[in-house]
């Protein structure tokens, strides 16, 4: 070189602990980490749990209480349960006043003992409660999903129905419209309680 160039540049060699750095650094890159490699930091094991904790999105909505309840309503409750107490109410309403009717009926018209007829509007009196507290259990289970006022509702109708089995067969004096009357209400209480049982077998 002449006198007047700048002296060329003079270059360093790497040390040892460098070239080891610079020889593994793309190993470390390139390879991926395993559950066995080096351990996680506290950052990143926070992170990683609060990914797995939170899966995609919806799923609490799909999976939580809310989302159980409303999957719940939505296939365990009975419609046509629900068709025949209202059906039910309507007939024992119209029952119980044609019944009534027919006893003061036949206590003016036929011989009627008076305790027989003081038995008849008893048990008649004895068949509306029963029949309303078993309509009102009866919906309520229905509509809430709950085996326990249903199970009620089922033995209070057993009840009115042996009440209307006594009206239909072994009171004092028995009429073409009694027989009717008892008839059709047996034949309602029996679909009424094949449907209770199986929607408390849903439940």
């Amino acid at each position: 070189p002449s006198l007047g160039s700048p002296p060329p540049p003079v270059r360093k060699c790497p040390s040892a602990a460098g070239r080891t750095s610079r020889a593994s650094a793309p190993v470390r890159l390139s390879a991926p980490e395993t559950p066995l490699g080096r351990a996680p930091s506290g950052a990143e094991a926070k992170m990683a749990e609060g990914a797995n904790g939170a899966g995609p999105r919806g799923c609490r909505d799909r999976g939580g209480l809310g989302g159980r309840g409303r999957g719940k309503m939505a296939g365990l409750s009975s419609v046509p349960l629900q068709m025949v107490f209202c059906l039910s109410g309507v007939c024992h309403t119209f029952y119980f006043l044609a019944t009534l009717l027919l006893l003061v009926y036949k206590s003016q018209v036929f011989s009627y003992p008076q305790p027989h007829l003081i038995l008849d509007l008893a048990l008649l009196l004895a068949t509306g409660v029963l029949e309303a507290a078993g309509l009102y259990f009866g919906t309520k289970g229905n509509l809430t999903e709950a085996e326990g006022p249903l199970a009620v509702s089922l033995l209070l109708t057993g009840g009115t129905a042996l009440i209307s089995t006594y009206f239909l067969c072994w009171q004092t004096l028995v009429l073409r419209a009694d027989a009717a009357l008892g008839a059709t209400r047996l034949a309602l209480h029996s679909l009424e309680a094949i449907l209770q049982v199986v929607t408390i077998a849903a439940f």
